[in-house]
């Protein structure tokens, strides 16, 4: 099975080359057209700003490749968010594969729960939908690092709560999205990563 992990000017890609390393499979990080086009499963992952990253995506032909994809799809984190129709960050149009907006996290009430934004650390998921999830996975904790959240909607396969309640994960058709991080969640992450792997 040839895995590509897309290349592009986000964050912590590493990270999840070293995660699929550790399930024993070889991905190539790479922002040709061609390797992209012709793996059989490819990750979609990241941490920047939404407009910045758009940008480049549009600047090196990428968005297209991406939109172009007919086999299994897994966006991470701002991936996730690129795939989404419009983000507030930057207020940038994204790629539309999920027809549901980004927006910033409410500033939290004060004395509530001691919440802010950004979310940083764990959170707990819910109403979760195979194929990416088990029923094992139902009410789990996974890694969260992000200000902007897509709202629940047709798409969501995965849902947790943080000032307002969000969607945790998105599937469309090939397109899968988690909006937390897999590679820093955990056995869960690693079985939800398993799951994808296995589509």
């Amino acid at each position: 099975m040839e895995v590509a992990v897309i290349k592009y000017n986000a964050g912590n890609i590493r990270s999840v080359m070293n995660a699929l390393d550790r399930l024993g499979v070889s991905a190539h990080l790479t922002d040709d057209p061609a390797a992209i086009r012709s793996a059989d499963k490819v990750i979609f992952p990241g941490q920047g700003e939404a407009s910045t990253t758009m940008a480049h995506l549009r600047q090196s032909g990428l968005d297209n490749v991406i939109l172009s994809l007919r086999q299994p799809v897994l966006g991470i984190c701002v991936g996730m968010q690129l795939l989404c129709r419009h983000s507030e960050e930057g207020d940038v149009d994204c790629l539309g594969v999920f027809d549901v907006p980004v927006l910033r996290f409410p500033i939290p009430e004060p004395n509530t729960l001691n919440l802010k934004v950004p979310q940083l650390g764990w959170n707990e998921i819910y109403d979760v939908k195979a194929p990416l999830f088990s029923e094992a996975q139902e009410n789990a904790y996974v890694y969260c690092i992000h200000s902007y959240y897509a709202p629940v909607c047709k798409y969501t396969v995965a849902t947790s709560r943080h000032t307002v309640e969000y969607s945790n994960a998105l599937r469309r058709d090939n397109f899968f999205a988690t909006q937390f991080h897999p590679e820093k969640s955990g056995s869960v992450g690693e079985d939800v990563l398993r799951n994808f792997l296995s589509i």
